[in-house]
């Protein structure tokens, strides 16, 4: 099958100084992650990537992926979609809590707001319905033309996709009870369909009539006879399922990570599309040469010369949450940043984390210094601090979205200043320009008396001495950051479960002077090596 278009298509080559190599040690990713798929017309499947607020367009057949709507462009992270009978294309965007819609001429605009943590949408019958992804959540009918919606249910824990049966009535999990539950769409009292499921996070009605259900924790693939709930499996992916969509009588799912598989037979599957990382967010390499790699809601190991090890994730025991930075804390040990506004000791294997801190806004990149205690950056309120002995203090503040921290075998503490276009250091709790004239200077390592900065938006990794003098650039052309031209949204938080989603740029030294680079642009990790 052609591996043809997606995300990786939108990159060029590497330019390196003398004296340097490059590789990349993951592939690059087509999809960034896999939510919502739906069928159109033209029978190629349509997917909604929250983590790259792009939709794009799978030929099932040859495998070819065209883009929809770019990051940067009129959607913003979409988590579901479906079309009406004119072609125009309804987007959900979780983290606005917004329905926006893509007119066939590529046109968007939003079409209604207030909508608590948008999730699933539908279209039956000139009807289209949404619903929220909360503990008290809302279905309800949306006016096209822009009015008040129309609650047909209220109450309901957490809804996720969904769809209308060959009965009229609205089948939805209802992810809080782990039970699908059905509703006429003119309202009424909901009833339970299924019950004792995986954690369902969606419900679609197979051309033949019978429901098939991923379920998000489980990972499994549920066949569901509407009429008496009963349960058969027909595959077993792995957690974080999301989706479901037909082709003909084909079964195609989504999975978080980015991949899409065809179940051919119960218990066959194929991948459509391989699953990929969605950013990827903070680095960190431990004394033995692991690497690790920080993707939200999805954590990997990679040892040196092997490939990724899923560390944690969303479901498992002791995850600390959605990871976005990170630095090596010992054997098997990591300190997190999360989006959940939590700095934490997490142990991967065995499944626990120690709290270090919490309620800690917007929270970027980490750092340990040599006596234990823990650096971590704030991008709003901009400020710097200090985590010890259960104590949080303030080093610095009144800084533009700092994003990165390295501390220097002195103890000087360096940030990258992202929205500030510098990397400072920090010295009697101010901030003292070390260099300037960046475009978006996020990652940041020190290694053989080296600072090296990612300039996101110039796409280069710049090194200097430590005072910021001779200064050169290593690399250019780096798949960091959106295409050229474009700029990607901040994105916020998922209701109860994830806090704003703010992107960073990972760069992480190895011992032998290796640099690994995020290479968010692609989907992939790549080393930098010195000859």
């Amino acid at each position: 099958m052609a591996q043809v278009g997606g995300r990786i298509d939108e990159n060029g080559a590497i330019q390196l100084a003398e004296g340097w190599t490059v590789s990349r040690l993951t592939q690059p990713s087509r999809l960034s992650g896999a939510n919502g798929i739906r069928t159109g017309k033209d029978g190629r499947i349509y997917v909604a990537q929250v983590a790259g607020s792009r939709v794009s367009a799978i030929d099932v057949d040859s495998g070819v992926i065209e883009t929809i709507s770019q990051v940067g462009g009129g959607i913003t992270a979409p988590d579901d979609l479906v079309f009406d009978d004119d072609g125009n294309l309804y987007c959900t965007e979780i983290t606005r809590n917004r329905v926006s819609v893509l007119a066939p001429n590529g046109t968007a605009r939003v079409l209604q707001g207030d909508i608590d943590t948008a999730n699933p949408i539908t279209f039956h019958h000139g009807r289209l319905i949404v619903g929220e992804l909360t503990l008290n959540a809302r279905i309800m009918e949306l006016d096209r033309n822009g009015g008040a919606p129309r609650v047909i249910a209220a109450g309901i824990p957490m809804v996720n996709a969904f769809d209308v049966g060959p009965d009229g009535k609205l089948y939805f999990p209802a992810q809080g009870a782990n039970e699908i539950w059905r509703v006429g769409l003119d309202g009424g009292e909901p009833e339970a369909v299924a019950k004792d499921l995986g954690v369902p996070d969606s419900v679609k009605f197979h051309p033949d009539g019978y429901i098939v259900s991923t379920q998000v924790y489980s990972g499994q693939v549920l066949k569901i006879d509407p009429r008496t709930g009963e349960q058969s499996l027909l595959a077993d992916i792995g957690p974080g399922l999301d989706n479901v969509t037909f082709v003909g009588g084909r079964t195609f799912v989504s999975h978080i990570t980015g991949s899409i598989h065809e179940i051919t037979a119960p218990g066959v599957v194929k991948p459509l599309v391989e699953k990929g990382l969605q950013w990827p967010l903070g680095l960190a390499v431990a004394e033995d040469g692991t690497l690790f790699i920080a993707d939200g809601g999805f954590t990997y190991t990679l040892s040196p010369g092997g490939t990724p090890h899923l560390a944690g994730h969303l479901f498992s025991p002791g995850f600390p949450g959605w990871v976005r930075g990170v630095a090596a804390a010992g054997p098997g040990e990591w300190v997190v940043s999360t989006a959940v506004g939590v700095v934490a000791k997490w142990n991967p294997a065995g499944e626990s984390h120690e709290v270090l801190a919490s309620g800690l806004d917007l929270l970027m990149g980490v750092a340990c210094t040599g006596s234990g205690a823990v650096i971590a950056t704030q991008a709003d309120p901009g400020r710097v601090v200090l985590i010890e002995g259960g104590e949080v203090s303030e080093l610095a503040s009144g800084l533009a979205a700092p994003s990165c921290v390295a501390v220097a075998s002195d103890g000087t503490v360096y940030v990258s200043e992202s929205d500030g276009g510098r990397v400072v250091k920090i010295v009697g709790g101010h901030a003292e320009t070390v260099i300037d004239g960046l475009g978006q200077p996020e990652g940041l390592a020190i290694s053989g008396g080296k600072l090296f900065v990612i300039d996101v938006k110039n796409k280069q990794l710049i090194q200097t001495d430590l005072s910021g003098s001779g200064r050169q650039v290593i690399a250019s052309g780096l798949p960091v950051g959106p295409p050229e031209g474009l700029i990607a949204p901040r994105l916020g938080g998922i209701g109860v479960f994830c806090g704003p989603m703010w992107t960073l740029t990972g760069l992480a030294a190895g011992a032998d002077g290796t640099l690994f680079i995020a290479g968010n642009g692609e989907g992939s990790v790549l080393a930098l090596r010195p000859q």
